[in-house]
């Protein structure tokens, strides 16, 4: 059996010209940082990844986003950059033996002056013991840590690993970042045999995936089809929907605009007119519940929490039916978001409070509502005079919560619509019973 680990490349190798039978995402990986498409927060000059590289040191880092962003291209160029070695394991793969040698080759490299960039894809899949195994690693300096996952870092990697490496998110790619990809897969290997319009619905069906979009279009290449295809023809030979819009180029994004604001603005016909205009046209449905999840938590909220429980279950509902069936669970939560009583206040205060905490920075919070693990933290005053809510008269101590060199801060207001109405209340009384406590 092959080996499922690639063999340690040292960063300063000629790069070699790919095979002419390599696939063309591999043929077309970019050479260096510069050439990376859609992560210009993260590569460009003022990106945290540019400023690494322009002062020639890393520090370990996970990279978290979606499937074909370019997260294993990127740590690959990272290690070209500064000069490391690269070795890399997967962890759908390897185990704690893998780990092993693969540390033994790093403390080796270290010792004849070389530093080691440790890529461990799909970083999620090992279980909590065998994260705690990077640590000594990472802290001695024996490896820079690169992670890449697709999970949310805060529930799938434990926090003493998180404390070690900055988390950097990469985005799902844009259509101008997809279409960019395409412009390089024709130069290399002539124009697609597909319509403009045809073009345009391979795009949108690729869901900001590059590889997804590259690989399919490696597909068309390779069938050597004569006559261009139009979106229909397009969806019968790859047996996948891509959306047909008639002639209108932009009607993807048009679209969805038109029913993210139906819905918003509460026309509950109109959005059902938007929506069967997507699926009628070959929109992918998961596509249309991931937008309806994010009109949930957008404009309704706190209003109707509901609304986010009818689009997780028209997801499961669509997931496990498919189509056409499922399709009635996606109309059916797009009812009731367009009949919900509407607020966005969640939305804005998430954008007031995470403004206010890069602000901040690391303010401790009061003593008295740490926990105190320890002899020492406790001689120290961790949680001395802390009020347990549920012993305090009508179960709320009325305590402050802020770090000291703060003032409380306002983020989230409630609207007087819905279930909010409620909300507001409850924050208004325990507001009041805190004023008459302070």
């Amino acid at each position: 059996m092959a080996d499922l680990f690639p063999e340690t490349v040292p960063a300063e190798r000629p790069k070699d010209e790919p095979r002419e039978d390599a696939p063309l995402a591999d043929r077309l990986r970019p050479a260096s940082l510069d050439e990376v498409i859609g992560q210009d927060h993260l590569t460009g000059p003022e990106g945290a990844i540019g400023r690494m590289v322009m002062a020639g040191r890393l520090s370990s880092m996970i990279l978290w986003g979606p499937p074909g962003t370019g997260k294993t291209t990127i740590a690959r160029l990272l290690a070209d950059s500064v000069g490391m070695r690269f070795e890399s394991i997967s962890a759908v793969f390897s185990g704690v033996a893998d780990l092993k040698k693969a540390f033994a080759a790093a403390d080796k490299a270290a010792e004849a002056g070389q530093r080691t960039l440790l890529f461990v894809d799909e970083i999620h899949r090992f279980n909590r013991s065998q994260q705690d195994g990077f640590l000594p690693f990472v802290e001695r300096g024996t490896v820079t840590l690169v992670g890449a996952t697709t999970e949310n870092p805060s529930f799938a990697l434990n926090a003493a690993l998180l404390s070690r490496a900055q988390v950097l998110i990469l985005q799902r790619l844009d259509r101008e970042a997809l279409g960019k990809l395409l412009d390089r897969a024709e130069d290399l290997e002539g124009p697609l045999p597909l319509t403009a319009p045809a073009c345009d619905a391979l795009v949108a069906s690729a869901d900001g995936d590059g590889r997804f979009l590259l690989n399919q279009a490696e597909t068309l290449y390779n069938a050597r089809i004569g006559e261009p295809l139009d979106p229909a023809a397009l969806g019968a030979f790859l047996q996948r929907r891509v959306a047909v819009y008639d002639k209108d180029r932009e009607g993807h994004y048009n679209l969805i605009s038109a029913l993210h604001k139906a819905v918003r603005g509460s026309d509950v016909q109109a959005s059902l007119y938007y929506l069967a205009r997507m699926l009628t046209a070959g929109e992918e449905p998961r596509f249309l519940a991931r937008r309806l999840i994010r009109m949930a938590v957008e404009d309704i909220g706190m209003a109707d929490p509901q609304a986010l429980v009818q689009c997780m279950a028209a997801k499961d509902a669509y997931e496990f039916l498919g189509s056409p069936e499922g399709e009635l669970a996606l109309v059916q939560a797009c009812i009731y978001l367009a009949t919900a009583p509407k607020s966005n206040a969640a939305y804005k205060a998430q954008k007031a409070s995470f403004r206010s905490a890069k602000e901040t920075g690391s303010l401790m919070p009061p003593q008295n509502i740490l926990n105190a693990p320890t002899k020492l933290m406790k001689d120290i005053g961790y949680g001395s005079g802390y009020t347990y809510d549920h012993d305090a008269e009508e179960g709320f101590s009325g305590d402050d919560y802020w770090p000291d060199e703060m003032e409380p801060q306002v983020y989230y207001a409630p609207v007087d619509r819905g279930f909010e109405r409620e909300v507001k209340k409850r924050l208004e009384y325990w507001e009041g019973l805190r004023a008459g406590r302070g």
